[in-house]
């Protein structure tokens, strides 16, 4: 049942006649016609007694008209709605991977929050090997990624906001001997693994021996304790920088920037929501 048959149901009845019908919502009044039949076939019912030039309602009509009008009503209803809104709301899931969703997505989150009230915001981890599935099967409806300049896909809208230096560190405080010659570095899964591993060839860095620890977080706090030297993105240490309790050196390998991107589905219908999200984003660059 379709809600143009409806509307020329309705219209047919208001001006009291096919011809006027056709006229009054540019149709041919043949395409008026078509849609009572398909109605009328749909229904298994005559809505109309046709004698002569006069129309008048069936009893079938007459019963049905009251429902049609309804179903007329809640559409324009649910139009006004939509369009009469004051702002994006409902539920939104942003994918994160640990570093952003630790270090770099709360102050972000929160300006979003006071912005957009109504909006619900669901969080969700993500990792470089699952993020596709993630984006396709709709689990998430924006991931927020770090990975190597240039990063490219051809089943995803990658968007960079901005960039992040690389930066080795070392705790602040003296050294334990025996573990100065370490280097803490992420699981090879990690999407910025490969920049990390380009920068230990250095000869600066090529006599630490690696150690290999499950997360950032777990990487920062063993550096801080004087388990040994990381390179890590510059915004999940700058605070201990600042705070005099990390010392940086400036990376000299091949890689010394990395990219925060968004990432969509090439696919994905953006929302509302979305939209106002990767707006708010795009403010950041």
């Amino acid at each position: 049942m379709e809600l143009r048959h409806l509307i020329t149901f309705k219209t047919i009845v208001d001006t009291g006649g096919f011809k006027k019908a056709a006229n009054e919502l540019g149709y041919a009044q043949s395409s008026i016609t078509g849609h009572i039949k398909e109605l009328e076939e749909e229904l298994k019912k005559p809505l109309f007694d046709r004698l002569g030039r006069n129309i008048s309602l069936t009893q079938t009509g007459k019963d049905f008209l009251p429902y049609a009008l309804e179903i007329i009503k809640l559409y324009s209803k649910s139009q006004e709605v939509i369009h009469t809104s004051d702002g994006p709301s409902g539920q939104l899931i942003i994918g994160a991977s640990e570093s952003l969703m630790i270090y770099w997505l709360p102050t972000i989150i929160m300006d979003f929050m006071e912005k957009y009230p109504k909006v619900e915001l669901t969080i969700k981890s993500v990792k470089d090997g699952n993020l596709s599935s993630q984006l396709k099967n709709n689990e998430i409806d924006v991931a927020l990624f770090v990975d190597l300049p240039h990063w490219q896909s051809k089943e995803l809208t990658i968007e960079k906001i901005q960039d992040t230096r690389l930066s080795f560190i070392q705790s602040a405080k003296k050294q334990n001997q025996h573990f100065s010659g370490k280097m803490l570095v992420t699981e090879y899964s990690c999407s910025w693994r490969p920049a990390v591993e380009e920068n230990i060839k250095n000869e600066e860095y090529g006599s630490l021996a690696k150690i290999e620890l499950p997360s950032v977080e777990a990487i920062k706090k063993c550096v801080l304790c004087g388990l040994g030297k990381s390179i890590l993105p510059h915004f999940v240490v700058k605070e201990e920088i600042d705070n005099g309790m990390l010392e940086e050196s400036e990376v000299t390998g091949r890689y010394k920037l990395l990219n925060i991107y968004t990432v969509t589905h090439k696919d994905k219908w953006i929302s509302s929501n979305l939209e106002a999200f990767l707006s708010h984003l795009v403010e950041l660059k």
